[in-house]
């Protein structure tokens, strides 16, 4: 089978700003809480009625020349076959390099053990059940548990290490897109092979693109379409 070459194009003419992209991967990657793999960038500019909002999903860019690789002394971050930036959280020594060599701030570290707060025992008020009781109702380490996150990488990852986008190499693997492009309510996201000429991520190529902080030559590769 041939590789592939993956990439995300972001249409920013489409994007209605509504960050169910970053919900979404939340769920699917079962992220803690304050732990995101979809950030965004958001800017207000002018004065009422006259107000213009600015926003920019962004994530991991898989980038061909990617510095956190370089950075990384253990290859926990590593290239798959298919042109992914991918993280091996069983050999990361959480050193934290890989951070700091990131242009794009994306690349989180898991300070503390992941979930503590379903494990709560006080509710919100006397109407409510406390988290560890919906936990324990749920059957599942945390309610959103989505075991399929599994597939080559820790599904709840552990303390002292970083996680980050894998593209959702699990759902990749299958033929199907990222979770954060299928749940799109405006259909701005796509993920396509940059091998194979008859993918439609060429025609959305051929609109006005840019990618972010091209010019430290990490080659990213998610590129944003009709960008403001």
């Amino acid at each position: 089978m041939a590789k592939k070459n993956y990439a995300m194009t972001i249409d920013l003419q489409k994007c209605i700003g509504c960050a169910g992209c970053s919900v979404t991967c939340k769920n699917e990657n079962n992220t803690d809480t304050g732990m995101n793999w979809m950030h965004f960038i958001s800017n207000e500019t002018g004065t009422f009625p006259n107000v213009k909002y600015e926003f920019m999903p962004t994530l991991c860019n898989h980038c061909d020349n990617a510095p956190c690789i370089k950075a990384c002394p253990v290859t926990a971050m590593y290239k798959d076959e298919n042109g992914l930036t991918l993280h091996d959280a069983d050999k990361c020594i959480g050193c934290k390099a890989c951070m700091a060599s990131c242009p794009y701030g994306v690349i989180s570290y898991n300070k503390n053990n992941p979930h503590e707060y379903w494990n709560q025992q006080e509710a919100w008020s006397e109407l409510s059940a406390t988290p560890k009781e919906i936990k324990d109702k749920v059957g599942t380490e945390v309610p959103y548990y989505n075991p399929e996150r599994d597939y080559n990488y820790e599904a709840i990852r552990y303390r002292g290490i970083v996680e980050k986008c894998q593209l959702c190499d699990h759902r990749l693997a299958r033929d199907e897109q990222p979770y954060c492009v299928e749940r799109c309510p405006s259909e701005a996201m796509y993920v396509g092979d940059l091998n194979d000429p008859d993918d439609k991520i060429h025609q959305f190529l051929q609109l006005e693109h840019k990618t972010l902080k091209d010019e430290l030559g990490t080659k990213p590769k998610v590129f944003y379409t009709r960008s403001f």
